[in-house]
């Protein structure tokens, strides 16, 4: 009997525990609290902007995240000082490939250039041309990687090179600051061109082609395990007590997979933020870097995953907006509730280059096709279609790869237009399901990885998909037509190439 109290006791003490998820975007950060049934409690968040001084670059000052991250914090607390007091586990999850440098003492040596930043796309050319990167890492070396960066901070700003004595993630410079230990997981370490992604280890090899050495890189863990505990001055400030267990955490993709349940074989989703990426799980590593297919590690041991990146999805629609001066959701809600037929008017959304398929930093966006009718509803649906054929550039990148979908999931804030989730139901050929109310993004899938480490529960029990309330599926009607569109689109971009220099 009295064991029997003993684990009831247990449980009850772990449904009132409380899980953080950070996560860590180019935008913002996002706190999140869940309970130990997985509830979400409440979040908070803090802003961010993005430096550009020059054509292609994109920067952040580290100092900003800890800001927006104690902000995004103080807002829960404010709400929900009780709960964040049992906070028993935290996650992180963040922006991916940024290269955060700093010296010996940990001081920042200068701002992190960004995953969506282009300048070093010489030297990543450069590298990608010593056949042991692809080989070792799986992946093309994309001028967003953090490795070339380093290569043009090197031939750039040596002096900062000479004192680089940590190279750290987005998120894990956050790990640095709750936790004072320099650490990082598999997932977003993938992302670097540094890691042997089927041995899941750095690779010394690869880290001296570019100078460095394994002694300026974190250390390793999986994204379920511990990889530090939270500072006793934060969780004075935070109103917490006790041990707070801080998990390896995850890439702000393989983190919202967490989120959505994404972990299994033949699980895929499709996710329209800032940029766009068509995400499919896979039991075994299955890597095609010729495909300009991602092929990075999961978050849960033993498990990997690959991916088709584009650079600006919401992103794109951002811009129109900007430009036509009207709010994105009135954009969209001038093309009325059903789908239409593609009217000609083609739309590259290559704002600031692209990955995949074509791995390229110098190609920029277009519309194709203009005449005097061309009304600002038009070139809407253009954009939204031009964003749809490029995430259908991903499918058949992934289906060359050995990865077959058939279905997916939207997430982000794009998947709130079913005009946009119809047409990108009907130019993949495959249902969309939307989940059930609910945030099951990149903070929940931290906050979820935070319960593991914290609790030792099974990871793939506790990452389970959320309920479906709605499934999106092709226009039959409209297949023919969105085909001849799409052949337009992958016609285009050969011919605008040699345009640009």
């Amino acid at each position: 009997m009295a064991k029997q109290r003993s684990a009831e006791t247990r449980q009850q003490q772990e449904k009132a525990s409380m899980y953080l998820g950070l996560d860590l975007g180019t935008s913002g950060v996002k706190a999140m609290l869940i309970d130990g049934d997985q509830t979400i409690i409440g979040s908070g968040n803090g802003t961010l902007d993005v430096s550009r001084p020059h054509s292609g670059w994109s920067e952040q000052e580290p100092a900003h995240w800890i800001r927006a991250c104690e902000e995004a914090i103080d807002g829960l607390k404010a709400k929900f000082p009780r709960e964040l007091a049992a906070v028993k586990g935290i996650g992180l999850s963040g922006q991916m490939h940024g290269a955060t440098l700093l010296d010996a003492e940990d001081k920042v040596l200068r701002p992190c250039i960004l995953w969506n930043d282009t300048r070093s796309f010489k030297e990543a050319a450069a590298l990608d041309a010593d056949p042991r990167f692809r080989a070792i890492t799986g992946n093309i070396v994309f001028p967003g990687f953090t490795a070339p960066k380093l290569a043009w901070v090197k031939n750039n700003e040596p002096e900062i090179f000479a004192k680089v004595a940590k190279v750290l993630l987005p998120k894990d410079y956050l790990r640095l600051w709750l936790t004072g230990e320099h650490m990082s997981e598999m997932s977003d370490s993938a992302g670097t061109s540094w890691l042997d992604t089927g041995a899941r280890k750095w690779s010394s090899e690869l880290l001296a082609a570019t100078d460095l050495t394994e002694d300026q890189m974190p250390a390793l863990v999986e994204g379920t395990e511990e990889a530090g505990r939270l500072r006793g001055e934060l969780k004075s400030k935070w109103g917490i007590a006790g041990d707070v267990v801080v998990a390896g955490g995850a890439g702000d993709n393989a983190a919202s997979a967490c989120g959505m349940g994404t972990v299994a074989e033949g699980n895929a989703f499709v996710s329209l933020g800032t940029s766009g990426v068509l995400f499919a799980a896979n039991a075994s590593y299955l890597p095609k870097p010729e495909s300009a297919v991602h092929a990075f590690c999961h978050a849960l041991p033993k498990t990997w995953h690959q991916m088709g990146v584009i650079l600006s999805a919401t992103d794109a629609l951002n811009w129109h907006s900007k430009v036509s001066g009207k709010p994105a959701a009135d954009l969209v809600a001038e093309l009325g509730e059903g789908l239409k037929a593609p009217t000609g008017v083609t739309f590259l959304p290559y704002l600031s280059g692209e990955r995949t398929p074509h791995n390229d930093a110098v190609i920029r966006g277009a519309f194709l096709g203009l005449e005097h009718e061309s009304s600002r509803a038009v070139l809407t649906q253009a954009v939204l279609e031009g964003v749809t054929f490029a995430i259908r550039d991903n499918l058949e990148a992934l289906k060359s790869a050995g990865t077959s979908i058939s279905r997916v999931t939207a997430i982000g804030g794009g998947s709130r237009s079913r005009y946009w989730l119809s047409s990108i139901a009907t130019s993949l050929g495959v249902p969309v399901d939307i989940p059930a109310d609910g945030d099951f993004g990149a903070a929940f899938g931290a906050a979820r990885l935070g319960l593991i480490a914290a609790t030792g529960a099974d990871p793939v029990a506790v990452c389970s998909a959320p309920k479906t309330e709605a499934v999106i599926e092709p226009d039959a009607g409209l297949h023919d037509a969105y085909e001849a569109a799409y052949q337009r689109y992958r016609a285009a971009y050969p011919a605008i190439r040699g345009l640009l220099n």
